[in-house]
């Protein structure tokens, strides 16, 4: 088609749930090459030519073209001269590259030199060397022989014994799991959807543990056994209750089950059996791929959280074990996909700080497949995923959002219902140690398997990882590194608008930990409307605690409470609070902003705008910002501002794992080693009153049964067009009780509050007036 009839080019602006284009000027960049993004456009069979140039006119000396791209993501096969660059795309002929559309909007990107380099080898060779037997899921048959060669020489190598006494030998006399029956009349329960969960969860246990066992120790007998396990599931109804359209979590475990079992027992399967495990297996990644690229198209709306880890934990290793057997080709285009995905779009959740919105919880569930996917992709093709800033950073997260020994004192879902946190996250974050060094990262798995002794068969580890076999793959794969004290301080998460700070997290006698979140996420996904909230950790308790409990998605727990502001430490203005509900484009404007995040000498300071987050209800809202001194390290004033343009009433809440003491304008809550005591220093629009509620208000209670039941304490304002709260918060040890004095100096235009320890140290906070402002 000759250029001058070329049609124009359907170039959208990019929307809040959307890919963005990039990279743009301004951008960021932390690797090279850069990542590129657009929009796609309508037909999903495009493809696409992008240019990249040192001249804004692309002439050809100074141009890279990159053709035949099958989606709106690229990364290049090589890195860039640190320079200014220019670039552009367009659709084009998949044979011959020529576009058939005039170029896009040309954008630009400044280039940095000493980037971490990470570019992604093109198609055409990226897969070339791989090997094209079994087995090739952890290790490939060469690292067979030689693990096999090291268990003759020592039984506990990498912990073989343990793993093969305690994860394999379990599933030779238990009976083999039938197909599930799915739900009572096809309606969705919770503790249906939990118990049939782990019995699939199980399903995949024994066939990889027995396969591996009798491929390590060649027992003919073992692998007879996992044979039948696998033709078993490999018999079930692909598009029945096991796929993903009826319940996505039952889909992953038996698509995993059949990878694993196809892989490990290749040479053991007639052909005839190969062929049904290999068509059950393809349907059953078919059905997850074309739901993640073509329904869910997270490479256009990234934010699906189960979507996105569908890639890791189920489609890349089922690729790998299809990959050569797969005539249709498919397997080899999914896995293209699923790497280029991981290379360039991901992770949607956070940003090269390697923050995580969903919270630490969640991070550790997505992270976990993320490794295993990493660590397969490695083994089998050579590529190295962790090469990326997110990953070498990534682990920070968790360090500083919830440490070992906290149990409700950060944000997000999290399923351990109030006990301590997953040994799973201590795991990942020892992987962290071997791919970095960091031995901070090793001392919290220390610290978190010392807390947390035979947790491994609770429902939130056995149902979602065999620890043994996690412990063992990483030992035949990563150095173990040297446990080290971590890191104190405050760590500012920019990209998800998290800030978090640790005081002498290996010492519970002096250790404090808050959280603080204004996120520009949000309420998306397993987000909440916890906009300007804060957790509040302390001498080794929870002291400030996020409320109820993550029994299941879309419980009344989850929908009523959990999700919502009045379950956080946080303010209702004319009692509502942030939009937290199912639209995703309300959920995602419903956001924060993170003003200020300083270390200063005497004090850390942080600011947070939730303006949007509360406008979303309260459109009358103007302002809402929360700031936060946490002074020397032992005590904490919180500011709260709000204006609006009709009177609105303030109601400022604190949520606990106890019942408080309540005066006119303070409060006292204690716990088992510590508490806290708090004091209303000052407010504009009047006094407040104190009151407390131990109830999850509008919740079922049977989603919490026997769980025990927080107590919120709030403090009501009355109605003003204009707030300033300023309330002191005091956390200490039941054996080392704790005051801090203050007074008020108000005699100019400001109200100078002063607040004072035992030893005479003073800290100013300056409350500015109306009459001033």
């Amino acid at each position: 088609m000759p250029k001058d009839t070329l049609p124009p080019l359907d170039e959208p602006n990019a929307g809040r749930l959307t890919i963005q284009y990039g990279p743009t000027e301004g951008t960021d960049i932390v690797e090279n090459p850069p990542r590129f993004t657009w929009l796609p456009v309508i037909d999903e069979g495009a493809t696409y030519v992008l240019r990249i140039s040192t001249d804004p006119k692309f002439s050809a000396a100074k141009t890279q073209t990159f053709t035949g791209l099958p989606y709106n993501f690229f990364t290049p096969d090589a890195p860039l001269d640190p320079d200014t660059y220019h670039w552009s795309y367009a659709t084009c002929e998949a044979d011959t590259g020529a576009p058939t559309c005039e170029w896009s909007t040309t954008r630009s990107f400044t280039l940095a030199p000493d980037l971490a380099q990470t570019p992604l080898p093109a198609r055409a060779t990226r897969l070339a060397g791989v090997a094209t037997d079994h087995p090739r899921l952890w290790l490939t048959s060469d690292k067979l022989e030689d693990f096999k060669a090291a268990i003759a020489k020592d039984a506990d190598h990498a912990t073989w014994s343990s793993f093969y006494e305690h994860s394999v030998l379990m599933w030779m006399d238990r009976e083999i799991t039938r197909e599930p029956a799915g739900y009572p009349n096809h309606q969705r329960t919770a503790p249906v959807w939990r118990q049939t969960y782990i019995d699939l969860q199980e399903v995949w246990y024994a066939i990889r543990n027995l396969a591996i066992g009798g491929k390590v120790t060649g027992n003919a007998a073992m692998t007879a056994r996992a044979k039948d396990w696998l033709l078993e599931a490999a018999s079930w109804d692909p598009m029945g209750v096991t796929s993903r359209a009826y319940t996505d979590e039952w889909a992953y475990r038996v698509c995993n089950a059949l990878a694993w079992g196809y892989d490990w027992l290749y040479d053991d399967l007639s052909q005839d059996e190969r062929t049904t495990v290999r068509a059950a297996l393809l349907e059953r990644t078919r059905d997850l791929a074309e739901h993640a690229i073509d329904n869910a198209k997270i490479h256009l709306f990234p934010y699906d959280s189960h979507a996105v880890r569908s890639v890791s934990s189920c489609i890349i290793p089922a690729c790998i074990a299809l990959l050569h057997d797969d005539e249709t080709g498919q397997a080899e285009e999914w896995l293209n996909y699923s790497i280029e995905f991981l290379y360039t779009v991901y992770s949607p959740w956070g940003d090269a700080q390697g923050g995580w919105a969903e919270g630490p919880h969640y991070w550790m569930t997505g992270i976990s497949y993320l490794l295993d996917a990493a660590n397969w992709l490695k083994v089998y093709t050579g590529l190295n995923v962790y090469d990326r800033p997110f990953f070498q950073n990534t682990g920070d997260f968790p360090l500083f959002t919830k440490a070992p020994n906290t149990r409700r004192a950060t944000f997000g879902d999290d399923a351990t219902q109030g006990d301590l946190s997953c040994i799973k996250i201590g795991m990942n974050l020892r992987q962290f140690g071997g791919v970095t060094g960091n031995g901070a990262y090793q001392w919290y798995c220390d610290e978190s398997q010392r807390l947390n002794p035979g947790t491994e068969g609770d429902f939130y580890n056995w149902g979602w990882w065999d620890t043994r076999f996690d412990e063992m793959a990483f030992r035949t794969g990563w150095p173990m590194v040297e446990a080290t004290d971590p890191p104190g301080g405050m760590r500012h998460f920019e990209g998800v608008g998290w800030v978090a700070v640790q005081h002498q997290m290996a010492n519970p006698d002096e250790h404090i930990q808050f959280v603080f979140k204004s996120s520009p996420y949000g309420s998306i996904s397993h987000s909440h409307g916890d906009q300007n909230a804060f957790c509040l950790a302390a001498y080794g308790e929870d002291l400030a605690i996020q409320s109820g409990y993550y029994v299941a998605f879309n419980s009344s727990m989850h929908r009523q409470w959990r999700r919502q502001t009045r379950s956080k430490n946080a303010i209702l203005i004319n009692g509502k609070g942030q939009y937290a509900e199912k639209d995703k484009a309300r959920a995602l404007a419903a956001n924060g902003r993170i003003l200020a995040a300083e270390e200063h000498d005497d004090h850390i300071y942080i600011r947070g705008d939730a303006t949007a987050a509360y406008q979303s209800l309260s459109p009358e809202v103007t302002l809402a910002e929360r700031e936060i001194y946490f002074v020397r390290n032992s005590y904490f004033v919180i500011v709260d501002k709000v204006d609006a343009s009709e009177p609105v009433t303030m109601e400022w809440l604190l949520h606990a794992n106890n019942s408080y003491e309540l005066g006119k304008t303070s409060f006292r809550n204690i716990g088992q080693r510590a508490g806290f005591y708090g004091q209303v220093v000052w407010s504009e629009a009047g006094k407040p009153v104190i009151s407390q509620k131990a109830d999850f208000t509008d919740v079922d209670p049977a989603d919490y049964g026997d769980l025990p039941v927080s107590t919120c304490l709030t403090a009501a304002y009355p109605a003003a067009t204009r707030h300033r709260v300023a309330t002191l918060l005091v956390p200490y040890r039941l054996d080392a009780p704790k005051r801090i004095f203050n007074f008020m100096d108000d005699q100019g235009y400001d109200a100078d509050l002063y607040f004072t320890d035992p030893d005479e140290n003073t800290f100013k906070v300056v409350m500015k007036k109306l009459a001033n402002t």
